[in-house]
């Protein structure tokens, strides 16, 4: 089982706010990765959580950050999963290599 480094940004205090549990889309974690949750946008912020394998996350938002190379290719993007917690975008199954949610403020 691998396990990825993953960075956390500093999210929106109200991430998520306004969403109802069914309008939010989640999207899945690559396959037999267990993914740290960090406190900001690069494998050297503290890691928050863990993430198991099958899991599926929310984007509430998303920013730029560290680069990283996970199964869904390179990317600088992270996104916001919870309120200062973020994973890299590498590890997600979003369908796409850019944005699929707003950027962070």
């Amino acid at each position: 089982m691998a396990t990825e480094d993953t960075a956390v940004a500093s999210a929106p205090r109200d991430a998520g706010a306004g969403l109802s549990a069914q309008a939010l889309r989640t999207y899945p974690i690559a396959p037999g990765v267990t993914l740290n949750v960090r406190s900001g946008p690069g494998t050297h912020f503290g890691i928050v959580r863990t993430l198991p394998a099958g899991s599926s996350v929310p984007i509430y938002c998303q920013c730029p950050g560290e680069s990283v190379s996970g199964p869904y290719g390179t990317s600088r993007i992270w996104d916001n999963i919870a309120n200062g917690q973020f994973v890299s975008d590498a590890y997600v199954h979003t369908g796409s290599d850019g944005y699929v949610a707003s950027r962070c403020s």
